[in-house]
């Protein structure tokens, strides 16, 4: 029965990075990818430009966490952004920074980051098998042995389960590392999607589909408590609404309908000029309307909005679109300026888990060793990525803690083993 010395379960960010380390320092390493080809999520991150990383500096990187951030400190200390940064493009990824510090290939392909990838392990000695399914983890006495691969023990001294959340099923991941976590003794926090796009009540919401808003402020309430509000870009969907800004408040959406309590009131309210005082706002909405106060109302906020949206305004300032510019009173521009500074719609709930970026929950923290990613509970066993109760918000974040997870469990896997064979 051959033995393995590094079993990487897993051909994601977190599992290719922790592959390619462990080999790097020494071990022998195979890694099991139950897909045709390793890499299927990095190659369809940020639309398929890949954004691999953010430039912030650690403490604010740590900030876009909602949870947990802290656990990530001596992971990211290991192998910060700065590092990832360079050991792209050491292996041949030029890479350039965009808004909000996101860093992208040069390219915009994500498949250049998963070819530099496959290299990287071909280079190394990782030993990649393709379409072989684990059915779980072998151990003996607190102590990890292998995995069971399609019916065959695969034996192992140290085994680094890097098996993704339970969103984008089609990419592989199926949530496979939680069951075998819990059968190994760890603790799952309730799973939950997080950076997901948003069911929305009204229908003229989702007649805007494919309009995307630029430099608006997005803000969540519920039961008229603010949970959130950000800034950037929002696009509307046949469903409802996805984008940046969405996609960060989704967490605190889908807490609540987790925790059961979406019977109450969720709002979304959308500032369509958020740079714009109220006093600023309403000389602006005057002047607009004096420069076309021969024209019916509808055809007269083309300098202030898209086409598209021009109607649903309209409709929710309660004017009729039909009014004449100059008819126009000062009850109707106030209605006009509230509802251009809090275009308000009824949020139904976040999208199913399996239309999430990232899933939240997973393996409780507390039972992982943060600075090596092994297992508390099973010695030379460790969690790495998503699997982990650990996510972060849009903007390079996750594709970043996956890389430093798996560069710190590769590379203590690899250590302790040689330091014992020693």
């Amino acid at each position: 029965m051959q033995t393995e010395k590094v079993i990487v379960v897993g051909g994601g960010a977190a599992g290719l990075m922790a592959a390619g380390r462990a080999a790097e320092k020494g071990a022998r390493v195979i890694l099991l990818e139950k897909n045709r080809t390793i890499g299927r999520k990095i190659g369809i991150a940020g639309k398929g430009r890949c954004n691999v990383t953010n430039v912030r500096p650690i403490k604010e990187f740590i900030d876009n966490y909602p949870v947990n951030g802290r656990f990530l400190y001596s992971a990211f200390n290991r192998f910060s952004n700065d590092d990832l940064y360079a050991f792209l493009e050491a292996h041949g990824v030029k890479l350039k920074v965009e808004r909000g510090g996101r860093v992208f290939p040069v390219s915009d392909r994500a498949a250049d980051v998963v070819e530099c990838f496959e290299k990287y392990l071909e280079k190394a000695g990782v030993k990649v098998l393709t379409e072989r399914k684990v059915e779980g983890i072998l151990q003996s006495g607190g102590v990890v042995r292998g995995v069971l691969c399609e019916g065959v023990e695969l034996r192992g001294d140290r085994v680094i389960v890097a098996t993704g959340g339970k969103s984008y099923p089609k990419t592989g991941s199926t949530g496979d590392g939680y069951a075998w976590a819990k059968e190994m003794g760890h603790t799952i926090i309730p799973l939950r999607p997080a950076l997901v796009p948003l069911n929305i009540k009204e229908e003229w919401v989702k007649e805007l589909q494919g309009l995307s808003l630029k430099n608006i402020s997005a803000t969540v309430f519920y039961n008229g408590k603010l949970l959130g509000s950000e800034f950037g870009e929002l696009l509307f969907t046949h469903f409802g609404v996805s984008g940046p800004v969405i996609l960060t408040l989704s967490g605190e959406v889908a807490k609540i309908s987790k925790a059961g309590r979406d019977k109450g009131e969720l709002l979304l309210v959308i500032n369509l000029k958020p740079a714009l005082s109220a006093e600023q706002l309403e000389r602006r909405v005057r002047r607009d309307l004096e420069k076309y106060r021969k024209r019916q109302l509808k055809n007269a906020l083309d300098d202030l909005l898209p086409q598209r949206l021009i109607s649903p305004l309209i409709s929710l300032s309660g004017i009729d679109p039909e009014k004449p510019v100059a008819h126009i009173n000062r009850a109707e521009i106030d209605s006009l300026c509230k509802t251009l500074a809090a275009m308000s719609m009824t949020i139904e709930g976040p999208r199913p888990l399996s239309e999430a970026i990232v899933t939240a929950g997973g393996i409780a923290l507390n039972e992982i060793n943060p600075q090596t990613m092994e297992s508390k509970i099973i010695s030379g066993l460790y969690f790495v990525g998503e699997v982990l109760n650990i996510d972060g918000y849009t903007g390079g974040y996750n594709l970043q803690a996956a890389f430093s997870m798996g560069y710190a469990a590769g590379e203590h896997a690899a250590e302790t083993l040689l330091f014992n064979q020693g």
